[in-house]
């Protein structure tokens, strides 16, 4: 049996190194590809990059010896590290419709229903339609607005609970309860109905748990995507069972979700929650893209991978810059309390006031971006940028950690400095290319501001309302990341939250 797989394994290596060296000699370039360490024969450099590490801080390390423009080879697959602002800005704004497809890989394919969805789909004249759906009947400004009532109350919930659980010095997961606190959000929002409970983390298994396994699958490694004629060695190792598994298990949430919905006797004048609003475009037949239930699906995989880990990472990092750097925490602390006073909570309509911490979430957006390779992108054509040939269906990769260390873009960019946004025009909205948190151009995420005002929430809510302190015993706090799509922290947060006695009102 091993002998017929290594007949099977060569006799495909060499049909590959055939092609791809007919590929060569008919197809000559203008232009060379952009530097980049060298790769062996048909593996290319994967095994130059580690999958179990950091790997955004690895490419920016090649980077810095082979430029802000890095070409790789991951198989047959050619891939190209944008590593500076100018880069980005090349690609994500004045080359936007060359690079604004997505790459097409077995697991992204199975998850959204085969690219039913808006963040994983490629270009087409079905995403346009279908982006434009979903940012007008669910991302639009009035619909965020909306929700807000949903977006406090989980906030508050969540505040009253550390004071009820834990004001006599005892130790809090942050990074748990802020699990739990955007997993709550998204699911009232989404279908109308909490996933957790504040008062125990150990319910954070079933919603959440799900999606977790659907990121690691969006991300795992298979060698069909990578290699011509491999695919069954994914059968082998058991990849592609997986992968079926959790489909199945997805599958079935959300058509759960549907059918409750469908099902239900809902008063009209009851909030609209995102499942509603989907299945009322479903039956609208001026609608332009004729909805189904997998694309109801798809969109709700979006909406919860997107809205609830990257929210809750985002404010355990902010909080973890803070500990380690009490002056700007007592800051934060003063402008906080000062512009809120004694009324016992922090609402939307307050957050205009707060510029330091709008500063202090700027300056972890950049240090610690919670998707450090923003979602990848695929050249619909060749292009040249910076005299280097990008070819058709080349993949890029924009490395956010990257950029947020350059210092062509940023004073000593290795400290934690919110002042350097205090008095500045740099935004996370997507044109400034030193900060691109959110992506830019026509694959910006539609969520943004619906994370950025959660995110703000929270956490002036958390300073507002507590004084925070490491565990007796620990003088430290580590920055280490766990890999995977998302830059969450390798070791859970875990403070002290000493209740801060405004002599307030609660509103």
């Amino acid at each position: 049996m091993v002998s017929l797989y290594l007949i099977v394994t060569l006799s495909a290596i060499s049909v590959f190194f055939l092609l791809n060296k007919v590929k060569r000699f008919h197809v000559k370039a203008l232009h060379p590809l952009p530097p980049g360490p060298p790769g062996l024969p048909v593996i290319g450099n994967l095994h130059q990059l580690d999958m179990t590490s950091n790997l955004s801080d690895h490419l920016w390390r090649l980077s810095l010896h082979y430029g802000p423009l890095m070409s790789l080879r991951l198989g047959h697959v050619q891939t190209v590290i944008i590593s500076s602002a100018e880069m980005a800005k090349q690609v994500l704004k004045n080359n936007d419709l060359i690079f604004c497809s997505r790459p097409v890989s077995t697991g992204q394919q199975k998850l959204s229903y085969g690219s039913k969805d808006i963040a994983l789909s490629p270009y087409s004249e079905y995403w346009r339609d279908m982006r434009k759906t979903c940012t007008l009947h669910l991302f639009s400004t009035k619909q965020v607005n909306a929700f807000r009532p949903v977006r406090e109350e989980e906030v508050f919930d969540m505040i009253d609970s550390i004071k009820t659980r834990f004001a006599n010095k005892h130790v809090v997961n942050l990074s748990e309860l802020l699990m739990i606190l955007t997993s709550n959000m998204i699911s009232r929002m989404a279908f109308g109905k909490r996933s957790s409970d504040y008062n125990d983390e150990k319910q954070m298994t079933g919603v959440h748990g799900l999606l977790l396994q659907c990121e690691a699958m969006l991300g795992c490694f298979l060698y069909r995507d990578h290699f011509l004629f491999m695919g069954w060695l994914d059968i082998l190792n058991g990849s592609m069972a997986r992968l079926e598994k959790n489909f199945k298990d997805v599958d079935e949430f959300f058509q759960k979700l549907i059918d409750e919905h469908v099902n239900s006797n809902k008063p009209n004048d009851m909030q609209e929650d995102m499942v509603d609003i989907l299945l009322k475009l479903k039956q609208e037949s001026d609608s332009t893209v004729e909805l189904t239930y997998d694309h109801i699906k798809a969109v709700l995989m979006n909406i919860f991978l997107g809205g609830t880990e990257t929210s809750a990472t985002t404010v355990a990092w902010v909080m973890t810059s803070l500990i380690k750097n009490p002056k700007c925490l007592n800051k934060v602390k003063q402008e906080v309390r000062n512009a809120i006073g004694n009324k016992g909570r922090v609402h939307e309509d307050d957050l205009y006031k707060l510029k330091y911490l709008k500063a202090v979430i700027k300056e972890s957006y950049r240090l610690h971006p919670v998707a450090p390779l923003l979602l990848p992108r695929e050249s619909r054509d060749r292009c040249v940028l910076g005299g280097y040939e990008i070819p058709k269906k080349t993949l890029i990769h924009v490395n956010a950690f990257a950029i947020g260390r350059d210092p062509e873009c940023w004073e000593k960019p290795e400290v934690f400095d919110p002042e350097r946004f205090m008095g500045s025009s740099i935004d996370y909205k997507g044109t400034d290319y030193e900060l691109i948190p959110f992506g830019s151009g026509r694959r910006g995420c539609p969520g943004m501001s619906l994370g950025a005002t959660t995110v703000e929430l929270a956490l002036s809510n958390l300073v507002y309302s507590f004084d925070w302190e490491l565990p007796e015993g620990i003088s430290d706090i580590d920055t280490l990341t766990r890999p995977g799509p998302v830059a969450r922290k390798k070791n859970d947060l875990q403070l002290v939250a000493k209740v801060y006695d405004h002599g307030c009102r609660v509103d």
